[in-house]
């Protein structure tokens, strides 16, 4: 069976499901360029056809999710949704009334799908959108974002029975979700309101910081590293959530909390409100997460949703809970979404069954004739290697870093060594080079590493699971602070990809590098300039380092290096 998913929101995109298993899936921001994506997942879908090579009449069924009062509006007047995406991204200048405008989104975005109206308009103008498209007769399924969310990592984990928890800002009306899978069906214990989001809570957070909602909420994260440790009793902010049982309860409203927000950012130094947000969030999910597998007795645990993306609550939980087994989906985000809906109408459908996810490289990938036309066209020097790997492997122990692109692109937001930019994990002369030509991160953002698994427990204290996927934290051991310290952040902690045989090429680089530096590490970020998504093509690759003037490219098995 093929079930074609797509998700029409923030991040949008697309994939393609196969008896179960995701085949194809990209982001619609990776196709328009335009980070965070809120438009109607066109490219991506006609890309995931492409990509397997399939017609829309081969598809049998077809998976979206969402469908509350705002998401619903948004469909029918598509800039609202462009308005709000450009005064998020601050493209715009700020509006007039802005706190106003914020105040009337929570109060729209918390509201459900009134009774089945919701899903119904959204059914007749997706299916319209789609009729465009070619799909003509296959049965639309609207899944609850929450549920989609859960399915994401419940059918992507392995596991046979687990708990599965989730939290973000809002969807379909609320904030979280609770859930046990028993090997064939998903039954959910515990609804979180919207009134009572983490999720909105840490936005509202980063908008007062002066940052991106939906986008800089890690740089809140990072940023109360800084801040000297608080206690909670002095925390203003500690009593905003409890936790009764499998809920979250605010002692505020959405827009009281706002208000009160705002009062603390005006008194409070930014990396002293960012760590007293920290420390609410990673209280209560702890508790939340304690009390779900008290109640359960189930220690197999999965978890989704925007919060999911916050490393150091996922350490929080890790380290301080009797988890026996733990996954966070890749995409843990709403760019996740189109992944979940289609997982889960597959199993309810066709039965499949949950896998293990090996890797994430679903996206495009290019033919060395592509790659090589492309590179005439740009008029580059360039050299055929065989040994791209080691030809890479030698830059860095030179102490270079390295433009790196190969085989399928990734999904999700971490480049995991097929869109990378590579350096030694060593060298801060080299990363605060490589901040300064292209990644213009801010000061207090640390790089993440990428580790052979092997070595994972050498570098990195409790390694209980080897993560593939760079969605945990872990802290670093003391006698290897200075091989690692371009990659971790003040506070010592990391966020390493774990790399094993699913990328050999990758590996084969790393090995390389761990014959010169005796460990397998290597700085690893994201191939893209600031404020703009991951590239895609080779001739977006191109591009960069033409106008970053980098040096190095290593292109498919293709060399270029730009002469001085």
């Amino acid at each position: 069976m093929l079930i074609l998913g797509f998700w029409d929101g923030h991040d949008s995109g697309a994939c393609i499901v196969e008896d179960g298993i995701v085949k194809v899936a990209i982001n619609e921001e990776r196709l328009t360029r335009r980070k965070l994506e809120i438009h109607f997942p066109s490219n991506s879908i006609k890309a995931c056809l492409s990509y397997m090579n399939l017609k829309p009449s081969n598809i049998d069924v077809i998976a979206t999710t969402t469908s509350d009062f705002s998401k619903t509006l948004t469909r029918i007047f598509p800039s609202i949704k462009e308005n709000y995406y450009l005064i998020t991204r601050r493209n715009v200048e700020k509006p007039r009334f802005f706190s106003l405008k914020k105040k009337l989104k929570y109060a729209v975005t918390e509201r459900g799908n009134l009774r089945g109206l919701s899903n119904r308009i959204s059914s007749y103008l997706l299916r319209k959108r789609l009729k465009i498209l070619g799909f003509e007769k296959q049965k639309l399924y609207i899944v609850d974002h929450h549920l989609a969310h859960a399915a994401s990592a419940i059918y992507t984990s392995g596991m046979k029975k687990c708990l599965c928890i989730t939290l973000d800002g809002v969807g379909d009306g609320l904030s979280g979700s609770i859930s046990v899978f028993d090997g064939n069906t998903i039954e959910r214990l515990s609804s979180i309101p919207a009134k009572d989001s983490l999720g909105t809570f840490y936005e509202q957070i980063t908008t007062h910081l002066g940052m991106r909602e939906l986008e800089d909420e890690g740089k809140v994260m990072c940023m109360a590293d800084y801040s000297y440790p608080i206690e909670d009793t002095k925390n203003p902010m500690i009593n905003f959530f409890e936790v009764k049982g499998l809920k979250i309860i605010a002692k505020h409203d959405t827009l009281k909390r706002y208000s009160l927000i705002e009062k603390l950012a005006w008194k409070y130094p930014r990396e002293q409100l960012a760590y007293m947000a920290q420390r609410v969030l990673e209280k209560n999910c702890v508790m939340l997460f304690d009390n779900a597998i008290e109640e359960t007795g189930l220690r197999n645990v999965c978890w989704a949703g925007g919060v999911a993306s916050n490393i150091k609550t996922n350490m929080k939980i890790r380290q301080s809970l009797k988890i026996r087994d733990w996954f966070v989906f890749p995409n843990m985000s709403d760019g996740g979404l189109a992944v979940g809906a289609a997982l889960y109408i597959s199993s309810q459908i066709a039965g499949t069954k949950p896998y293990a996810l090996d890797n994430v490289y679903l996206g495009q990938n290019y033919s060395d004739d592509e790659i090589k036309n492309q590179l005439k066209n740009a008029k580059l020097d360039y050299e055929y290697r065989k040994d791209i790997a080691e030809v890479a492997a030698e830059l860095v122990l030179n102490n270079n870093f390295v433009l790196w692109f190969q085989g399928r692109m990734e999904f999700g937001p971490r480049a995991l060594g097929n869109r990378s930019i590579i350096a030694p994990s060593s060298s801060e002369e080299v990363k605060e080079k490589l901040n300064l030509i292209i990644k213009r991160r801010e000061w207090y953002q640390p790089f993440c590493p990428t580790v052979l698994e092997e070595d994972a427990k050498n570098l990195f204290g409790n390694v209980d699971k080897y993560d593939k996927f760079m969605t945990m934290g872990y802290m670093t051991r003391r006698g290897m602070i200075e091989k690692l310290k371009a990659v971790i952040s003040v506070d010592l902690s990391s966020r390493p990809q774990m790399l094993g045989d699913e990328n050999g090429m990758f590996r084969k680089l790393l090995k390389t590098v761990k014959k010169g530096f005796g460990y397998g590490a290597v700085l690893n970020t994201s191939f893209n300039i600031h404020g703009y998504p991951i590239v895609n093509t080779p001739k977006e690759a191109i591009e960069v380092m033409k106008a970053t003037k980098s040096r190095f490219l290593c292109l498919g098995n293709y060399f270029v290096e730009l002469k001085k």
